[in-house]
């Protein structure tokens, strides 16, 4: 085997670990960043961020019981999504 052979092998090993590093990362679950116009945008639980301003987020934060009842009381209806 050549020299470039065994470099070439060499790259693609080092690819495939690096790509199943990255696909256990997204498994991982949630994750928070601060964004450039100061909102926080949580990422993880679906296509797009959901960002929201610390006052947004404080408001919803403040109705998690409510939103938790309302969840219970509604969950017939509701669809979930893994």
């Amino acid at each position: 085997m050549s020299n470039s052979e065994v470099d070439m092998k060499a790259e693609l090993e080092r690819l495939r670990a690096e790509n199943e590093a990255l696909k256990k990362g997204k498994e991982k679950g949630l994750s928070l960043k601060i964004g450039e116009t100061g909102g926080l945008s949580v990422y993880g639980l679906g296509r797009f961020p959901v960002t929201l301003y610390k006052e947004q987020w404080l408001r919803l934060l403040d109705m998690m019981e409510e939103i938790r009842s309302f969840i219970a009381a509604n969950g017939d209806k509701m669809k979930t999504k893994e």
